[in-house]
């Protein structure tokens, strides 16, 4: 029977993150599968630690005391968790066992019928994977784009910044995310964004944790780009391929928690992008791509200033520049 722990890292996410456990219980019922859930808040105000003591205590809560993002959140579990014991767990045999997989989720998600059963055969199934991912949609039911590339030197300026909300459909950000291959196909990928994640332990080991220097966006392409590196030398029956399952589906509500701040939100993605970029790039390319996002923002600060002028929508226009003014500040 294999063993899995699920890890989700919460800050202020109360009534999502008791569905996404209500959901994983539903998903794994019946399967033969041994599991527990490890839960680590990063101080929410939202009474969050009560309603797991409350209603869900089956579930192992590590309060970390302070927000320590994505990257830290799982670290603290994983370090628990890689040299635990498994048992006491549902669905468990009466002997010990050690930990197979480790699935990171998401508060903001919720597993649909089977997806995890699925994930977790996918593994034992193909021992050269050493991540796989299921397919994530909307609430509406449409799919939300996963499926990543390794970005280029063009993705730094043309994904997720101003120029794209100029140019939505341009060929750098549509090859960042697979555009142009079908999202109904199992495949392998370069990595996958990390709001639900199925690991193998093994590549764990062998990568090592999350880059904790991420506060939250890139630590799971950098992680990922790690793990695919440990193929160096192996052979093709090892673990390092990292695949795209859209069988198993997921519903991702995306962002609950980084846009009750999205100053911070804004500030976290260019500053992990731009760790991202050096480590890829190099020191040169990430300070040009920094002065380039200085401007950028400007520019847009500029433009929500002059609207504020006009008197067009000003609540509208005086929260933007607000928040572009600390993103300025910050990078």
């Amino acid at each position: 029977m294999p063993n899995l722990a699920i890890i989700i890292v919460s800050w202020n996410t109360r009534e999502l993150l008791h569905r996404a456990i209500e959901s994983v219980h539903a998903s794994l019922a019946g399967a033969d599968v041994a599991y527990r859930i490890v839960v680590v808040d990063n101080a929410s105000a939202d009474g969050t630690p009560a309603m797991l003591r409350a209603e869900h205590p089956e579930v192992e809560l590590i309060e970390s005391g302070g927000n320590l993002g994505f990257a830290g959140g799982n670290n603290l579990a994983l370090r628990r968790i890689l040299n635990a014991e498994f048992k006491g767990m549902r669905h468990a045999d009466d002997h010990t066992s050690t930990l197979d997989y480790v699935f990171l989720l998401n508060p903001d998600t919720e597993a649909l019928g089977d997806a995890l059963p699925q994930l977790v055969s996918y593994l034992e199934a193909h021992p050269d994977v050493a991540v796989v991912g299921p397919r994530l949609v909307y609430p509406d039911g449409s799919v939300q784009p996963s499926r990543r590339r390794f970005p280029s030197r063009g993705v730094y300026f043309w994904e997720s910044t101003p120029l794209e909300q100029r140019w939505p459909g341009n060929p750098w950000a549509r090859r960042y995310r697979y555009a142009d291959a079908p999202d109904d196909r199992e495949q392998d990928v370069d990595w996958l964004v990390g709001a639900a994640l199925l690991v193998r332990r093994t590549a764990i080991e062998r990568a090592g944790l999350l880059d904790a220097g991420f506060q939250m966006y890139s630590e799971e392409l950098e992680w990922q780009r790690r793990i695919r590196r440990q193929a160096a030398g192996r052979s093709a029956a090892d673990c390092c391929r990292i695949v795209y399952l859209p069988t198993a589906t997921i519903m991702h509500h995306e962002g609950k928690s980084s846009e009750q701040a999205p100053a911070r939100r804004y500030l976290n993605f260019q500053r992990s992008r731009l760790r991202e970029a050096e480590q890829s790039y190099g020191a040169r390319f990430a300070g040009r791509l920094r002065w380039f996002l200085r401007a950028a923002y400007a520019a847009e600060l500029a433009t929500e200033a002059a609207k504020w002028l006009l008197g067009h929508k000003r609540r509208l226009r005086a929260a933007r520049v607000g928040v572009y003014w600390r993103v300025l500040r910050g990078l």
